[in-house]
């Protein structure tokens, strides 16, 4: 099978690997779609995103979905030729009890495409992939392969927007318009969020976002400003100069949610409003279980189309790499094309 396979920074190679077999208890899924996250850039760009670092050749992708090919011994309830996507995190042992229904925080995780343990753990960028049965999750009728590929980063809004509590008929703000932030604005209207204002410094962003669901957009590159009073924020920038203008823009006593990865370094950022208004300030990280209400919605209408921008075979996955990561070519989800 082909699989696309990171070795180190700036070497990304498609290659053939060996078929692999379902064991007990897992599934074998013919792959179709995968969509290109952020860490798969940072992985083929610096050999590492985060704490983890690459150390051997891997492959990438956690936003992936397909169709089931064979099922391993034990498994029952799913059949051949069913649509599924997946939960990428396996937890190794228990949950501890202080992180009930935080699963998401769990001290050790085997995630999909990714090298924060060693041995890396491969992920889904490839024709044919074994699973265990229990991060399989079948796709509904109407729910496509190609959008059950989205339903990972959605999960990610979901989780984001259930941090910030009940947002009905709530003014919300989103800064930072990539590919989590306009889920995000799609996840708070679909919460029943009374208006949501898009905020980015790239004009295709925000159409993808207004696409998506926002009512009002901001071009803070072209000096508009953030409006005042939003009863919720979402910061999905991860860039720390923003973050003044995003307390700024909260209401008093109102709540931001930290959705944009920071960096783990020091870095400047003006801080003052966190206190004198007196606003919770949330952090989010990946999801639990909202995978499952993730389907539900696509089930239920959530339309992840407009996000869709770019989508290459698999044997152009360098070139749907740089497309992805190049702020000027106005992408919003990038998928591969892995087979089907």
């Amino acid at each position: 099978m082909k699989a696309v396979v990171v070795h180190g920074a700036g070497d990304l190679r498609v290659e053939q690997r060996p078929d692999p077999r379902p064991a007990p208890g897992e599934v074998l899924v013919a792959m179709e779609w995968g969509g290109i996250c952020g860490s798969d850039l940072s992985y083929w760009k610096h050999g590492s995103t985060g704490t983890a670092v690459l150390r051997h050749p891997m492959v990438l992708g956690h936003e992936v979905a397909g169709r089931i090919r064979e099922l391993g011994a034990g498994v029952t309830g799913l059949e051949p030729g069913q649509p599924v996507t997946f939960h990428p995190a396996k937890l190794v042992g228990p949950l501890p009890e202080h992180l009930a229904g935080r699963s998401n925080l769990h001290p050790e995780v085997r995630y999909f495409g990714s090298a924060a343990s060693d041995p890396h753990t491969d992920g889904g960028f490839c024709e044919l992939k074994a699973v265990p049965v229990d991060q399989v999750r079948p796709l509904p009728g109407g729910v496509s392969t190609r959008h059950g590929a989205v339903a990972e980063p959605l999960a990610v809004a979901l989780h984001a927007v259930r941090r910030a509590g009940d947002v009905r008929g709530r003014t919300v703000l989103v800064n930072g318009c990539g590919a989590i932030g306009s889920l995000v604005v799609a996840a708070a209207k679909f919460a029943g969020a009374g208006a949501v204002i898009a905020a980015d410094v790239r004009a295709a962003s925000l159409d993808v976002a207004r696409a998506m669901g926002a009512d009002r957009t901001v071009n803070v590159g072209s000096d508009e400003l953030l409006p005042a009073d939003a009863d919720i924020s979402f910061e999905a920038s991860g860039v720390t100069r923003a973050l003044g203008s995003v307390l700024r823009a909260t209401a008093k006593g109102g709540t931001v949610v930290q959705v944009g990865n920071l960096p783990g370094t020091d870095a400047p950022a003006a801080l003052g409003d966190l206190v004198t208004r007196e606003l919770t300030w949330i952090g989010s990280y990946r999801f639990a279980e909202e995978i499952d209400d993730a389907i539900a919605a696509l089930a239920e209408g959530l339309d992840v189309g407009p996000l869709i921008t770019h989508t290459f075979g698999i044997d152009e996955a360098e070139q749907a790499m740089r497309v992805a990561a190049d702020p000027g070519a106005g992408s919003g989800k990038v998928l591969l094309r892995l087979g089907g």
